[in-house]
């Protein structure tokens, strides 16, 4: 059942998920990630034509795929040494086929507004990232691969992001609004290699999947929505121009 309480409350007294060194340890992770990738981009830039060849995405693919299992992984094993589960972040099981479509209906209505979202940062603010394009799937392999990639990108992510860093810093800060901005900029600045446009966008995706979390008390629906527009961005949208 969706909670009442307001996104603004305080939670004065809740207890931390997982050590700080741990979430510390998470954060420098995610920020390492940031510069590798920055500076990928930076090379693609100086580098006229790189990347305007579609490249060998396949060793790609099952890299993030892997990442994504080993952030799943060090979100329980932090966790653990609270003695807490990950069903605890992702929230309480389908009762019944009527929580389902709940779900599903949040999903495609926070999508919708994502999408809308989306268009208006695009026209305020260009694009700065030249080689994310060139490495969206093409052939059927990869196809499938990428679909992998989503929904391993729309399990793991949310259980970290919305899950783990969420929850975790609403405990440090004892205000649940702290706890969805906080994780929702180290969502968007992870993001950073895509360019200024893409972090502007995902840190707003992040603040509205953190939002939907917090009311739903359910990582559910981000789960799906976030799944569902990754497959959306690399593949529908690029190729199917839906």
């Amino acid at each position: 059942m969706v909670g009442a309480t307001p996104i603004s409350s305080t939670v004065p007294g809740q207890k931390l998920i997982a050590p700080i060194w741990h979430t510390a340890l998470l954060v420098v992770i995610f920020l390492g990630i940031t510069v590798a990738g920055g500076l990928f981009q930076r090379h693609a830039q100086s580098t006229p034509g790189a990347l305007q060849q579609h490249p060998n995405v396949v060793p790609l693919y099952l890299s993030v795929i892997a990442v994504e299992g080993l952030l799943l992984y060090g979100v329980w094993a932090g966790i653990k040494l609270h003695g807490g589960r990950l069903r605890d972040l992702i929230g309480e099981k389908w009762k019944n086929p009527q929580a389902v479509l709940t779900d599903l209906a949040l999903a495609i209505v926070v999508w919708i507004l994502w999408i809308g979202i989306q268009l208006g940062i695009s026209r305020m603010v260009p694009s700065q990232s030249r080689s994310v394009s060139a490495l969206f799937p093409q052939s059927f392999l990869e196809v499938v691969l990428w679909l992998g990639c989503s929904l391993a990108a729309g399990f793991c992510e949310e259980v970290a992001f919305r899950g783990y860093f969420q929850k975790q810093f609403q405990a440090m800060t004892g205000s649940a609004s702290a706890g969805v901005i906080l994780q929702g900029i180290l969502f968007g600045i992870s993001h950073g290699y895509q360019g200024l446009r893409a972090i502007l966008m995902i840190m707003l995706f992040g603040f509205l999947y953190g939002m939907l979390a917090f009311w739903r008390k359910s990582l559910r629906p981000g789960i799906i929505l976030h799944a569902w527009s990754d497959v959306y961005a690399g593949y529908l949208f690029q190729y199917l121009h839906l």
